[in-house]
């Protein structure tokens, strides 16, 4: 019987297959999405074997983590795009401290599907959601409450965007690239339990489960452990005197 995972990405698959299909009748661009990192991974990997197809991953500002898979003719470049994405910006006030999970809450309590919603960016009285174009007028005319705060919508936003993600700087040194004993030094875990978690596929690298403890990590990557968040490995190495490798990564907080 097909797992849960393996049903999904056929089912993704399928819908990139018939973008890529729309993309080559119309010779024009076509989008899915908004996609999240794994699915934007499983992507990559399929796509990986086709070098005639142009493609990109698209959310609406720069290190965007949910993106629309972008196909394009190859006489477009990636510039000529112009994705269905809006931004929406709602104002409020700062000692009301919304979060992503009240804004997702409430998009989704209208009816608005989980593809049709980008990155949403929390700051201090200002929050900016980005959306299919399709639904922004929807959103702007229905949603004037967040978690039971006022909230003030602005259509086609392109100011400053709110800090997206702090991280916790992490510099330590490991005796070799190998998974568990990286995952050891990100997570503080025992050897064992590292080795314990990658085995019972709690460990994705890029996005992607891994199941040996023995996998080489190349940097910069992502790490991410379930229950435990997401590391970014942005080197390992040179060898310290010692023969073991200064490792620097970040926690995602």
């Amino acid at each position: 019987m097909a797992s849960t995972s393996d049903t999904s990405d056929h089912l993704l698959l399928s819908r990139a297959e018939d973008i890529l299909e729309q993309c080559d009748k119309h010779c024009a661009p076509c989008y899915l999405g908004f996609l999240d990192l794994r699915e934007q991974a499983v992507l990559r990997k399929h796509l990986s074997h086709f070098s005639s197809i142009c493609y990109a991953f698209i959310g609406g500002y720069d290190s965007a983590e949910r993106c629309l898979l972008s196909a394009y003719p190859d006489y477009y470049s990636v510039d000529d795009l112009q994705p269905p994405i809006t931004s929406i910006a709602f104002r409020y006030r700062p000692i009301a401290h919304l979060t992503h999970r009240d804004f997702l809450g409430t998009l989704m309590s209208v009816g608005i599907r989980r593809d049709k919603i980008g990155d949403i960016l929390c700051g201090d009285g200002l929050a900016v959601v980005f959306v299919r174009s399709e639904v922004a007028d929807y959103v702007g005319e229905q949603i004037d409450r967040v978690g039971g705060e006022g909230v003030t919508p602005e259509l086609n936003y392109d100011g400053d965007l709110p800090i997206h993600r702090e991280y916790e700087e992490i510099h330590d040194t490991v005796a070799s690239p190998r998974l568990d004993a990286v995952l050891k030094c990100l997570t503080r875990f025992s050897r064992e339990k590292a080795a314990e978690s990658i085995r019972l596929g709690l460990v994705s690298v890029d996005h992607l489960p891994v199941e040996s403890v023995s996998l080489s990590v190349t940097a910069p990557c992502t790490i991410s452990v379930r229950g435990m968040g997401r590391y970014l490995v942005d080197s390992i190495g040179p060898p310290t005197k010692k023969g073991r490798l200064i490792l620097t990564a970040r926690k995602c907080i």
